[in-house]
């Protein structure tokens, strides 16, 4: 997967948050702090969307932009990513787990039980 930029990351926050579809004129509203063109709104959401990070439907003569992917599995593709970079993915995964609070540890105990299970 590929990163994303800090633009990108912008943007792809303002879209994960939205519990809908949205436009390029909605997100540059949503972003003005960054004070962006209408064209970088457009041209940012456009290579977005050649990467895989969204998807768009045409709304009028509009398009509307949702993500492909919630922002957890975009973190959970990162930390994959992440894993493979390692020579040793095991000392890697177990000194996650050394560095991870308990009620996160935890929270990696059902998951992988959760999986046994099925």
């Amino acid at each position: 997967m590929k990163g994303l930029g800090e633009l990108e990351r912008s943007i792809m926050d303002v879209i994960w948050a939205q519990p809908s579809a949205v436009t390029a004129r909605e997100v540059g509203r949503l972003i003005a702090e960054r004070d962006l063109a209408p064209t970088t709104v457009m041209t940012v959401l456009d290579r977005l969307t050649r990467k895989g990070f969204l998807k768009r439907t045409r709304d009028g003569r509009a398009w509307r932009y949702e993500p492909q992917e919630s922002r957890d599995g975009y973190i959970a593709e990162l930390m994959l990513e992440a894993l493979d970079l390692t020579g040793d993915r095991s000392a890697a995964l177990t000194r996650f787990a050394q560095a991870v609070s308990g009620p996160e540890a935890e929270i990696l105990r059902r998951a992988l039980t959760e999986l046994e299970d099925e």
